[in-house]
């Protein structure tokens, strides 16, 4: 250890000695600016603000990976070593900060951030970490130049940041950017410029495409021939949807939809019942559904409907038992927490924006709930949370990311069970530590259909971020490849190669973990 720290020490003088024209008042600031993670916030924010749903996903990624890595660089790795700092005597006033940190130097803070973040984001996008890299890169330099760190301080920071940015995809697997599995394409209309084509864009969603362009406007541009109908603050957007689908069918065209998953849903509803291919272009916050069918960009949709290149999707469908108005998903259906979580943040949303109120009715909702009573597949239970998604979703834990296909035939059912004691907290810690397929409190299972009954203990259900009343019983299943959604033949083709190897591989899968297709005649009852 003697040998490294003199190392150390040498390569500091080193440093110190060294004189980098104009780099003495720049690197001062870029190493100040870093303090508390003001830098990597404000970095962030930009990429959210005008990056596209990678671009948030990446300063999310990012954001997440600093708070782990400083959580670990101040709680346990200084506390442990308590090494000095340099001596600044041989570093040039010019250098020195204004104010010196009065904390342990081994390991540098900064550094373990900087590398984070940068890390973070590039897990999301290549191209965007290359941006942050070099930034990350100069400040992790800077608090050696300044006199404040040690290299080997740096280094190890470096590597913290690093490590925790990839443990992060432990429990937040990265989004692939186009779909695992080749999909069989279909035929659809080609609609060159767009002619035939009617599109309701849906002004009042949060959009993930960002620019100095409206969609509507950058629609116009890609499809001048379409039909646009734009919805006004203060216009029915279930009239409008009827309008726009009355008209793709008179005119023998297609329907599109530039909105968020709430709105894809019912357009997907309009164009299923009247036999109309659909064109979804990425208007939402989120987006989940054209982002699983690959289509991350208006571009994408927009080169679909040229070419008349399209994909069949399953149709999740909850079907009441008696009265009542089936429901269909295109993403997830859910009741217990999730859907008192979203009337909540419904009701704040207005005020605090979505986001925030997202966050104070989780904490609500963890705070006064109570577990439901209902019948699975026959058998009482008492559970925090049923979710069923339409297909089965990657990864197997607690937090579901992304479909390799929509076309399984499978509905991905998990169920928290409300019966132990401590429940919620049981879960949380299991899926923290890895452990979430050994609890006894959360199940997963991959199912043709699911039946519900006796839902008396609750009034609400969820689906696609929508919340409608709940009936006294319900039957879940899949209406296989029953719509016709464009995306681009490249997207399934660039993995051709690996279709079938992916099939099979995931079909092993389903047999380890007990999992049942759709031709085993029925699921088995979740434990």
């Amino acid at each position: 250890m003697s040998v490294l720290s003199d190392a150390d020490r040498r390569l500091f003088r080193r440093v110190a000695a060294a004189r980098l024209p104009g780099a003495d008042p720049a690197l001062r600031r870029l190493s100040h600016s870093a303090d508390h993670g003001r830098l990597w916030l404000g970095a962030a924010a930009g990429l959210a603000l005008v990056g596209s749903g990678t671009g948030r996903r990446a300063a999310l990624r990012g954001l997440g990976s600093l708070t782990l890595a400083s959580l670990t660089v101040n709680t346990v790795a200084k506390w442990s070593t308590r090494r000095p700092r340099p001596l600044l005597d041989l570093v040039p006033p010019i250098r020195h900060l204004a104010r010196q940190p009065h904390s342990t130097s081994f390991p540098s803070g900064h550094s373990a951030s900087a590398a984070a973040f940068a890390t973070g984001v590039a897990l999301e996008s290549a191209g965007h970490g290359a941006l942050v890299a070099p930034v990350a890169a100069a400040v992790a330099f800077s608090r050696v130049y300044v006199g404040v760190h040690y290299p080997g301080d740096v280094l190890a920071g470096v590597a913290i940041g690093v490590g925790a940015a990839a443990l992060t995809a432990r429990w937040w697997p990265r989004r692939p950017e186009l779909p695992e599995r080749e999909r069989p394409s279909v035929s659809a209309p080609a609609l060159p410029g767009g002619a035939g084509l009617v599109v309701l864009v849906n002004s009042e969603a949060g959009t993930a495409e960002t620019g100095a362009s409206s969609p509507a406007e950058r629609l116009r541009v890609l499809l001048p021939a379409a039909d646009l109908i734009e919805r006004g603050p203060d216009d029915d957007f279930a009239a409008l949807l009827d309008r726009a689908a009355a008209r793709a069918t008179k005119a023998g065209g297609v329907l599109g939809v530039c909105a968020g998953d709430g709105s894809v849903n019912a357009a997907a509803r309009a164009a299923a019942e009247r036999g109309l291919a659909l064109a979804v272009f990425p208007g939402g916050t989120l987006n989940h559904f054209a982002q699983d069918v690959g289509l991350p960009r208006f571009e994408d949709t927009a080169t679909a409907v040229g070419r008349g290149e399209a994909v069949r999707v399953d149709l999740g469908v909850a079907r009441p038992q008696g009265a009542g108005h089936e429901v269909l998903f295109l993403n997830t259906f859910s009741i217990g927490l999730y859907p008192e979580l979203v009337g909540i943040r419904e009701r704040l949303e207005d005020r605090w924006g979505k986001r925030p109120a997202a966050a104070a009715a989780l904490v609500r909702v963890l705070r006064t709930a109570a577990p439901v009573d209902l019948r699975v597949n026959g058998r009482d239970r008492r559970l925090w949370l049923l979710f069923a998604g339409n297909g089965h979703y990657e990864p197997e834990g607690f937090a579901p990311v992304f479909r390799p296909r929509l076309d399984d035939g499978l509905l991905d059912l998990r169920l928290i069970d409300g019966a132990h004691r401590l429940a919620r907290t049981r879960v949380v810690v299991s899926a923290l530590v890895g452990a979430l397929g050994r609890s006894r409190v959360y199940r997963a299972e991959a199912v043709p259909w699911v039946e519900l009954e006796d839902l008396g203990g609750t009034r609400t259900l969820a689906y696609d971020g929508e919340v409608a009343p709940a009936p006294t019983g319900l039957r879940l299943e899949k209406e296989r490849r029953a719509l016709v959604v464009y995306r681009p033949a490249a997207v399934g083709n660039a993995n051709a190669g690996r279709g079938g190897r992916g099939a099979t591989a995931g079909g092993r899968r389903n047999g380890r973990r007990g999992r049942r297709l759709p031709e085993d005649g029925g699921p088995s009852v979740p434990g």
